[in-house]
């Protein structure tokens, strides 16, 4: 690959990235019903993934297969909150909420591994944080807005543990093997609580969410490993710190979900402070810190 095919490869996974609330918010579905397909297409997806890439890391150890388990509930988690969020305060918001991830990265990141945090990484979060009070529509639990944009700050805190745990327990494991053990404990976890739903499910969900899956899970974060081989991860953090650019730009075209003022300035606060975030981390710290040995934004981000 190409320096110039690589950057197309991760644009185009960033995009894919920034679709997946739009494909969730298309979807009739439950968040339950959409995180359980989406892993199903995944776990397929992934699997072409890997032979297509030729993958051949070792086998992840106990210890490994351990926070492999743990991840998956956490992708789950990360997951199941973020379409809570896109059904209840619509795909921008949801989005912002989720994009406040690079904050709780930090704290967590010198909480957990006794790092030392810089000043100007405290001068982040606090840019996070100013961006999420211009993006909250009203201080008060009974807007639905309000609500979803929380459910979208927890889809970022359990993406930021995620990435923290990925760093921690599977460094020499192949990243498309990674992601592949943390959808299939997805599919695991929630087809007894769902299967029986499952034919009830429209049968234009079930193209969306092939396409949830598929696209936005398989091949974004086959784009994104593919791509990583020629660019550096700072560059392609960089470039993932544009998904909810991607994001909101498809659902003010699609769902006239038009943003407010506030709103833009919050999300620019938001997205200015990702930027910023991924060019602090040291190279290597970085991708070791990405879910599922991916960047999210965006995810398996979103």
């Amino acid at each position: 690959m190409t320096h110039r095919n690589a950057l197309l490869a991760i644009h185009f996974g960033a995009l894919m990235f920034g679709l997946a609330g739009i494909f969730g918010k298309l979807a009739e579905s439950s968040p339950l019903i959409i995180t359980l397909v989406r892993a199903g297409f995944a776990v397929i997806a992934l699997l072409l993934a890997a032979k297509f890439l030729q993958s051949n890391g070792a086998l992840p150890n106990g210890r490994q297969r351990a926070g492999l388990l743990l991840g998956g509930l956490l992708l789950g988690g990360h997951w199941l909150t973020f379409f809570m969020a896109v059904k209840i305060a619509g795909v921008g918001i949801a989005t912002l909420g989720f994009a406040s991830f690079p904050a709780f990265t930090l704290l967590l990141e010198g909480l957990l591994f006794r790092e030392r945090t810089r000043p100007v990484e405290f001068g982040m979060v606090a840019l996070v944080c100013a961006g999420l009070l211009l993006v909250t529509p009203h201080f008060d639990l009974a807007n639905e807005s309000t609500l979803g944009l929380l459910y979208g700050i927890l889809s970022g805190l359990m993406f930021a543990l995620l990435s923290l745990l990925n760093r921690a327990v599977t460094r020499g494991v192949d990243p498309v093997q990674a992601a592949l053990w943390q959808n299939g404990i997805i599919l695991v976890c929630l087809l007894p609580f769902t299967w029986a739903s499952l034919p009830a499910v429209p049968a234009i969900d079930w193209v969306w969410l092939g396409l949830l899956g598929v696209l936005c899970t398989g091949l974004a974060h086959s784009l994104f490993v593919a791509s990583l081989k020629v660019l550096n991860a700072r560059t392609a953090s960089v470039i993932f710190a544009l998904e909810p650019v991607y994001g909101i730009a498809f659902a003010w075209w699609l769902f006239n979900e038009q943003p407010t003022l506030r709103m833009l300035i919050g999300g620019a606060l938001i997205i200015l402070a990702s930027v910023i975030t991924s060019r602090l981390k040291a190279p290597a710290a970085k991708n070791e810190a990405t879910p599922l040995a991916s960047p999210q934004p965006a995810s398996e981000r979103q």
